[in-house]
């Protein structure tokens, strides 16, 4: 088990890793900040035991670490995490399933209802409201009331909903890669039948049209191809190590297992 670093506290219910207290009661954390504080304990306890850091190394402070412990998990990182390298059929295979994201000019016409995530909220009863927003938006009938646009209104987190949600025309540069990952290089046209979650919260989104890029040759984004196919390999690799780590720590109040994806921003 990794060694513990250890702050005092009057309480033993704080969210701790090994000891080293994440947040304290005057600290609103999201539930996916504390997850994402939690890692980069993980590791910055991990470089100390493999001696690319020292022992007296600060206690982060209200999660901001040291340049010396940000240093030291990039090298455990490149030590410990294997990337192998895709083959050429690898990427002419992802490329052939992923055509619509390598389309160059695409645009998608867009209305969406922001639930935000903000410090301190209840991200469960955050997702109850999204989901039955978009049950009942998915619903509405066709004709009268446009539900979508009243959703937005009353309801929306995005200034956006004074004008019924409306985002307009948007390309991927308008956009999170997350969002931008579930909106482009699909066919859907409609009110998508999930959440689309991006860093901003939970969005129920409409596409209301859509205008299809150019389609390059696999030669021409070949390098772009390769480097989301690292970044892959690089995220699943990250997981599968903090489940180690996670594994041999003693976590309290802070749970892992639940969590999307368990990386450090």
């Amino acid at each position: 088990m990794l060694k513990a670093q250890t702050m005092t506290t009057s309480t033993s219910v704080l969210p701790q890793v090994n000891g080293v207290v994440l947040s304290y009661p005057n600290e609103a954390l999201t539930t996916e900040t504390l997850r994402q504080r939690a890692c980069a304990e993980l590791l910055r306890q991990a470089a100390i035991e493999a001696g690319l850091l020292a022992a007296d190394d600060p206690l982060p402070l209200g999660g901001a670490m040291t340049e010396a412990a940000s240093s030291a998990i990039e090298a455990l990182l490149d030590r410990e995490l294997h990337i192998p390298e895709p083959s050429d059929e690898a990427l002419r295979r992802h490329h052939a399933a992923q055509r619509g994201r390598y389309a160059v000019g695409e645009r998608v016409q867009l209305r969406h209802v922001l639930f935000a995530v903000t410090p301190g909220v209840d991200v469960n009863a955050l997702r109850q409201r999204a989901e039955a927003c978009l049950l009942d938006v998915r619903c509405a009938s066709t004709g009268g009331e446009d539900r979508f646009a009243a959703a937005a209104a009353s309801t929306s987190n995005c200034p956006s909903g004074a004008d019924g949600g409306a985002l307009g025309w948007l390309t991927t540069d308008d956009c999170a890669p997350e969002f931008a990952r579930e909106i482009f290089g699909k066919p859907e046209v409609g009110v998508l039948p999930r959440l689309v979650h991006s860093r901003f919260g939970l969005h129920v989104v409409e596409v209301k049209a859509r205008q299809p890029g150019l389609d390059p040759a696999f030669e021409t984004v070949k390098s772009a191809v390769a480097q989301g196919l690292r970044q892959q390999a690089f995220a699943t690799a990250l997981r599968q190590y903090l489940q180690l780590l996670a594994g041999a720590a003693k976590l309290t109040g802070v749970d892992l297992e639940a969590a999307e994806s368990p990386l450090v921003q």
